[in-house]
């Protein structure tokens, strides 16, 4: 943000000021005595004339913080603790208040500001234990200690939202509908009916292998005889259910719920009573908007309802997984940004809005400085009805309400009062915004916008810096410096390509939101022309995805970091070293261009030089088994950036990373042993991005749900699908395998899908490895003793079966007597893996014992052609 600059500052005159006689002899006179003030605020235009911007008014700040902190605290404290807080503020403010008259001025001037601090903590006190009680009071919370059953009235007070697939276990938890709603009646069965209010989390667990996207028809209400999760979806805020659920505790120490209804979502939502009129409309643009949007690429077809309305439904994981790897994430999420761009269609650019607030549509039709406050106040209301109000929009819609409250009485603006304004009347609202992440980066990144970026861009500027470049430069990293610590504590990373990636996006998404909101409004009375809007939009938000993308893929992207508070703190010292020593390199620009070109180099790490430093990947690795966490994935080299891959882990970004770290692109075949979760959700991971020839699988489809998830990637991408059986070999450059389990038809010790593993005995470079997948006993002994058994004795690499688990076979680990021993298992798993007795079975054989969760990834090379050299293992 640049100062503003007034007609003083430039020597320009405001051509809307009246020229007559008297007025123009005033404005001479007056301009021998001081500079002119706001020029271009003209009488024509209104008659406001605010006063130069000085020095930021910081009285507001302390009594808002003082809220904030309060009410933060006694959200969850006993009745009584709150009611003799609350007495005690008013007490001492109110005796501050009373000796006021014999105190100095100065003296005086401190007891009316601790007094405000007083009352504000008070106020906000009394909501939060107003709202604290609201768990407590109540049939609801008793009820839910008992996990009882029963009917329930509740009131949907948030849009309904899905829940992603996760893996659990070996198995993928089925995404389930999260509603947030106020319980209006309950009755237990046997028991009468009562009347209460308790908020509530509806969780609708979907039936499985029911579609899970939302349909475009929110506007109406569902039919109760849907059984698909998009009935629920489509459920609009005020409508009201009627639910048979069990009741349980909500989570203990921070959640705003009296209780949790567990809703079995077969039969479809009851409804007692439609939306109201407000939320019909809010319900009929969004679904217009994405209506409008249903024909255009991926990319902008789920980010222009994210970047217009929050609307996130279509975002797909993989590129969820990029705007959280850039920072970008406040994007979708509907904030300041969004009301700004709106209210400088209005009243014209930001910056200029200091000292001139008539530059944009309102000037030019006519509308007075009131009229031009009331139209704002109309678009506030409307943009958090349709946006719903998430604690960004509340902030937002807020601090452009005290905004337009000052234009509209003619008073200077200062956002940081705004600000600090809407932070206290949001606290006393909402206490429980007080203790969400959300509200306090919105809250951190409008503070760093109207505090530091402004002295950051005016030493830029000094320092020769083009004036935009500099703004979006100061913007981009106040913003960043304020949040990373924030955002520290939830992801436990750190972005590095952040900065650079907020302000190539920052370009595209004024007019991606412009043209979305235009979109928005056109939809409903004329979509061919909301289509040919939307269609315009989509290539800023297409740009916005692609630099998403681009700044993920970097190998460089992020960095670990500790997670918590102290991790944050960490970061906040580090942050502050990094600014000081930055400051003193701003003097000398080789040392700058050296720090630069180090940077860059972290990020891209190009390969030639990230294989001389870390030594990752040795050039002659022939398998690596992935840090996948608990589950499998294992590459084995098959060319010149070619690699055949067996089994995808839990996680897609891990597996493809691992496979960008050995810079594979081309996968002839990928192996999955069998369809637990823990080996085959992590396939979109290997297909990102790389031509995959085929995919080979057990002839065991179980479990159901994750062998259809399988098919439905591989028809999608028209990659061949086969079926895996013992006899089968095959060739890949100088790699080639046998499989070795299970038989062609079954066999009597498959009794689940880990004995269907598929099982194979690979050879390359004079190496012989055996892959388990992950047999239990009862298909190692039958193994053991198959025609197959001759070949896998005295192996080199053991792939030990289920992740080094207790149910080994013993014939076949004395059979197979490998030299090396590999265990792929997760960090901290509750699985005991690997089993102790295990580990000590194979070195007790004189095999050398290497696990991933301690180890990291691990890269098997030597062998030779003829298998005389040696066995090495590099770690990563």
């Amino acid at each position: 943000m640049t100062a503003p600059r007034t007609a003083a500052d430039t020597g320009a005159t405001d051509p809307a000021a009246p020229t007559a006689g008297a007025t123009t002899a005033v404005t001479a006179a007056a301009a021998t005595t001081r500079p002119t003030v706001h020029a271009a605020s003209g009488r024509r235009l209104g008659a406001a004339h605010p006063r130069q911007e000085g020095p930021p008014d910081l009285r507001l700040v302390p009594p808002a913080l003082a809220a904030w902190a309060t009410a933060a605290l006694t959200l969850h404290a006993p009745p009584t603790s709150v009611v003799t807080a609350v007495a005690l503020c008013l007490l001492t403010a109110g005796a501050l208040l009373a000796t006021r008259s014999r105190l100095t001025k100065r003296a005086r001037a401190t007891a009316h500001a601790t007094a405000a601090v007083l009352l504000c903590v008070a106020a906000a006190a009394g909501s939060a234990g107003l709202h604290g009680a609201d768990l407590r009071r109540g049939p609801v919370p008793a009820l839910a200690g008992e996990y009882a059953r029963v009917t329930a009235e509740a009131v949907v007070t948030a849009d309904p939202r899905l829940t992603r697939p996760r893996v659990s276990g070996n198995r993928m938890a089925p995404a389930s509908v999260l509603i947030e709603a106020d319980v209006r009646r309950v009755e237990r069965a046997g028991g009468g009916a009562q009347e209460t209010r308790a908020p509530v989390l509806l969780i609708v667990d979907t039936p499985p292998g029911a579609p899970a996207t939302p349909r475009d028809d929110r506007s109406s209400s569902p039919s109760s005889s849907s059984s698909s999760p998009s009935s629920w979806l489509r459920l609009l805020p005020s409508t009201r259910l009627r639910v048979e659920a069990r009741l349980a505790p909500a989570r203990a120490g921070g959640d705003r719920f009296a209780a949790v209804l567990r809703v079995k979502g077969r039969e479809g939502p009851e409804t007692v009573s439609g939306p109201s009129g407000p939320q019909r409309l809010a319900g009929r643009l969004r679904a217009g908007l994405r209506k409008a949007t249903d024909g255009l690429p991926a990319d902008a077809r789920a980010l222009l309802p994210g970047l217009v309305v929050g609307d996130t439904a279509r975002i797909t994981p993989e590129l969820d997984e990029a705007f959280r790897e850039t920072d970008l994430t406040h994007t979708l999420a509907v904030s300041g940004a969004n009301f700004t761009i709106l209210l400088a269609l209005l009243l014209g650019p930001p910056g200029l809005a200091q000292n001139a607030e008539r530059r944009g549509l309102a000037p030019r039709l006519g509308v007075s400085l009131r009229g031009t406050a009331l139209l704002g106040a109309a678009l506030s209301l409307g943009f958090v009805v349709v946006c719903r109000p998430d604690p960004s929009v509340l902030r937002a819609a807020a601090c452009g309400s005290v905004a337009l409250l000052a234009l509209a009485t003619g008073r200077r603006r200062s956002l940081v009062p705004a600000l600090a304004t809407a932070v206290l009347l949001l606290v006393l609202y909402d206490p429980w915004l007080a203790r969400g992440y959300g509200f306090l980066l919105s809250v951190l990144a409008t503070g760093a916008l109207l505090t530091v970026a402004p002295r950051w861009s005016t030493g830029l500027r000094r320092r020769g810096v083009p004036p935009r470049l500099a703004e979006a430069l100061a913007a981009a990293g106040a913003a960043q410096a304020l949040c990373a610590p924030v955002v520290a504590v939830l992801a436990a990373r750190v972005s590095l390509v952040a900065i650079p990636c907020n302000l190539l996006a920052e370009f595209a998404l004024a007019p991606a939101t412009v043209l979305g909101f235009l979109t928005l409004a056109t939809a409903p009375v004329a979509m061919p022309a909301a289509q040919a809007l939307a269609w315009c939009a989509s290539w800023p938000a297409e740009w916005i995805a692609e630099v998403a993308r681009t700044g993920a893929a970097l190998p460089g992207a992020g960095v670990d970091w500790p997670g918590g508070w102290a991790g944050a703190a960490a970061l906040g010292a580090a942050t502050l070293v990094a600014l000081s020593v930055g400051r003193r390199l701003l003097a000398h620009p080789w040392w700058c261009g050296a720090c630069a070109l180090l940077l860059v180099l972290l990020v891209v790490q190009p390969r030639p030089l990230t294989e001389v430093i870390t030594g990752w990947p040795p050039p002659d690795w022939r398998m690596v088994m992935c840090d996948v966490g608990q589950g499998d994935a294992m590459v084995l080299a098959a060319g010149e950036r070619a690699a055949v891959v067996v089994d995808a882990g839990p996680e897609p970004a891990l597996v493809d990373r691992c496979l960008r770290s050995l810079a594979v692109t081309s996968v002839p075949l990928v192996v999955l042993t069998h369809f637990h979760a823990d080996h085959v959700a992590g396939l979109p991971g290997v297909l990102r991005g790389r031509e995959v020839g085929a995919v080979a699988t057990t002839a065991l489809e179980e479990p159901a749900d994750q062998a259809a998830f399988v098919r439905r990637l591989a028809a999608a991408r028209h990659i061949p699908l086969t079926r895996a059986a013992a006899g089968e070999a095959r060739r890949a450059g100088g790699l080639s395998w046998e499989v070795v389990w299970p038989p062609s038809g079954g066999h009597p010790a498959s009794e689940g899908p880990n004995d269907a593993s598929v099982a194979m005995l690979v050879r390359t470079a004079g190496l012989r490895l055996l892959l388990l997948g992950d047999l239990e006993p009862p298909a190692q002994r039958a193994l053991a003793g198959s025609a197959a058994a001759r070949s896998l004795a005295g192996v080199d690499v053991l792939k030990v079966a289920h992740h080094g688990s207790a149910h080994q076979d013993p014939g076949l680990l004395r059979l197979a007597d490998p030299r090396l021993a590999l265990i792929s298992t997760g960090r901290d798993n509750t699985y005991g893996h690997p089993a102790p007795g295990t580990v000590a079975a194979l070195r007790a054989r004189g095999a050398r014992v290497l696990r991933t969760d301690r180890d990291g990834a691990l890269a098997v090379t030597g062998g030779g052609e003829d298998g005389s050299g040696e066995l090495a293992v590099a770690r990563h």
